[in-house]
């Protein structure tokens, strides 16, 4: 498994690497992001001792125990699922990053029960670029109202923006849906708002999102293959 692993977490890296080349991205400017759910403690470990240092999960209950396993680990632990307000708690205490944020509700919880000796908790506002109905996610219009409200927000730190557009195969399509997200923020920071994170892009549009100026691809089935 671990030499399988790495071969895939290499082939990861080096997809990055060639789009970063390809879209004359500076280097560095975009990360990988683990996606994990499904993944056991032991995986995550193995991926962590060939260099992945940032871990992503969609459900707390899931998360937890792991995050407890390997607490002794200096993981960079974000949360990229759906926010239910009676497991806010868990994630304001045990992540760094959210990537989820689509209410005013939601991020007074987690700014009020972020504990005062960790750092602010890094979050995005989860854009559903696509506009699907089955998706989480606000509008355009909706984030322009509540990234004021955030910023108010004692222990949140908005740090960017997330999008999951509908799925396609099609390239310029896929980067159609990433640069509604990427013109966005640029036209965000010409308000005053300036972002410096862009979590957009997985296994099947990676290279897509690259070239819109994504600065965090979420990748699980790459690396880890199909879930069960």
């Amino acid at each position: 498994m671990s030499h399988c692993l790495a071969d895939a977490l290499a082939i990861v890296n080096q997809r990055i690497e060639a789009a970063m080349l390809q879209f004359q991205r500076s280097p560095n400017s975009v990360q990988l992001l683990a996606v994990t759910k499904g993944q056991s403690a032991a995986t995550i470990l193995q991926a962590w001792q060939l260099g992945q240092r940032q871990f992503g999960e969609s459900y707390v209950q899931e998360a937890l125990p792991k995050l407890e396993v390997l607490n002794a680990y200096p993981i960079v632990w974000h949360f990229i699922g759906p926010l239910q307000t009676n497991k806010l708690r868990w994630i304001a205490e045990h992540f760094a990053w959210v990537h989820s944020l689509d209410s005013l509700k939601h991020a007074q919880r987690l700014s009020a029960q972020r504990p005062a000796e960790l750092p602010a908790l890094n979050v995005c506002i989860q854009v559903n670029v696509s506009r699907e109905p089955q998706k989480a996610g606000i509008t355009e219009a909706e984030a322009l109202e509540l990234i004021p409200q955030i910023k108010k927000l004692p222990r949140l730190q908005l740090r960017g923006l997330m999008t999951l557009p509908a799925y396609t195969d099609d390239f310029e399509q896929q980067r159609q849906s990433f640069r509604q997200l990427a013109e966005f923020c640029k036209y965000l920071g010409t308000l005053g708002h300036a972002f410096d994170t862009l979590s957009m892009g997985m296994t099947d549009d990676l290279e897509a999102a690259i070239a819109e100026g994504s600065t965090l691809v979420r990748v699980g089935t790459a690396l880890f293959g199909q879930r069960n």
